[in-house]
């Protein structure tokens, strides 16, 4: 699986721990910065960048999550959010994760790295990464209402 990753100033770190651990797993990672630390970086840039590459990716017929990182992950799951086709979700822990694959077919984790231990939001990250979607009818319906309005302005 492909798993593009972004973040801002304050998810470095956790963004450079997850980079080599999700590597070692063999995941095929794609980091679309910040190169280096600025903490006035703009990271909307960084994020829709990440989340335009899911969904390429995705519609190409290739296996591809993404992961964005804030300081709280707030900012970094609203840029995302606003590419088409993408469903991002903020996890805040395991169970938050999980359902965010299964009920949504969320396609990106937000995480919050001043929120957690690296060890913390590691296994969130691992977590939604290995949840599959559920693809039961309710989910699927509630997930064509959505894409609907996001191409249509209308749930109908």
């Amino acid at each position: 699986m492909r798993v593009h990753i972004a973040t801002d100033h304050a998810g470095m770190d956790l963004s450079s721990h997850l980079i080599a651990h999700l590597a070692g797993k063999g995941y095929d990672v794609v980091d679309h910065g910040p190169r280096e630390y600025d903490a006035e970086d703009d990271y909307p840039a960084f994020c829709i960048n990440a989340a335009e590459a899911v969904v390429r990716d995705q519609e190409a017929g290739t296996e591809a999550l993404g992961i964005v990182l804030g300081g709280s992950g707030n900012g970094e799951q609203i840029a995302a959010n606003k590419v088409r086709g993408v469903r991002a979700a903020l996890a805040w822990n395991l169970e938050t994760a999980k359902l965010a694959r299964q009920h949504n077919d969320a396609n990106i984790v937000a995480v919050g790295g001043r929120q957690h231990s690296v060890e913390e939001a590691t296994g969130i990250i691992e977590a939604f990464l290995a949840e599959p979607f559920s693809d039961a009818e309710r989910h699927v319906r509630r997930i064509a209402q959505i894409a609907r309005y996001e191409t249509t302005g209308s749930t109908r």
